[in-house]
């Protein structure tokens, strides 16, 4: 049976709390954010498998570049050469990769409880969770933040009709912001976090499309 994430976030909250991830459940009440992205094998949640993840703190208006988590786990079976075309990761380039279990513990203990941002940022959560909740028996009980949202938010009182153009090259072609090494996890979690700095705390950006 399907149970929505706001109810599973509930759930997990009230059996663990008082237990010893009970941090990754408090209110967050600081000023940050942390920008994240996976590259996987494949974009169906069910049967892809997680190849690198990267994550980037946020700060007001600075991208803190130097606090960072860049990771590349092991090479799965699955990873074949369509993957690859995309994200250019290679078994060659996995070989010293680390294993999942220390991946997610290294994940957890770098976002902490703050929200989390990215583009499309359900399905690297759904990703995450998909490996947390066999071993720790939640998923992430962040809030998240989509930076297609925040966007769409800002522009939509300019758009006259018509669709907002929300693809990736798109955002950041009307937000001037260079794209990083596209398709990293890495380069997705840097130029994700300078487009919110941007839709943040810079010039509304124009309502073309």
């Amino acid at each position: 049976m399907y149970i929505p994430r706001t109810l599973r976030r509930l759930k997990d909250r009230l059996e663990h709390r008082r237990g010893i991830h009970g941090a990754l459940f408090e209110p967050y009440r600081g000023d940050e954010v942390v920008s994240l992205d996976c590259e996987t094998t494949s974009l169906n949640v069910a049967e892809a498998e997680i190849l690198s993840i990267a994550a980037v703190r946020v700060r007001g208006t600075r991208v803190l570049t130097s606090e960072r988590l860049d990771i590349r786990l092991k090479p799965p079976a699955s990873l074949g050469a369509d993957s690859i075309k995309i994200h250019k990761l290679r078994a060659t380039d996995l070989a010293d990769g680390i294993e999942i279990d220390e991946a997610l513990r290294l994940v957890l203990e770098f976002v902490g409880n703050r929200p989390i941002l990215g583009y499309y940022v359900s399905f690297d959560v759904r990703m995450l969770d998909k490996y947390l909740r066999p071993r720790y028996g939640f998923g992430l009980p962040n809030k998240t933040i989509e930076l297609s949202h925040v966007y769409h938010d800002i522009i939509k009182w300019k758009s006259i009709g018509g669709t907002v153009d929300l693809r990736f090259d798109t955002l950041a072609s009307r937000l001037d912001v260079p794209i990083i090494e596209r398709h990293t996890a890495l380069g997705d979690a840097i130029t994700v976090a300078l487009m919110y700095v941007r839709l943040k705390h810079g010039e509304a950006p124009s309502a073309s499309h």
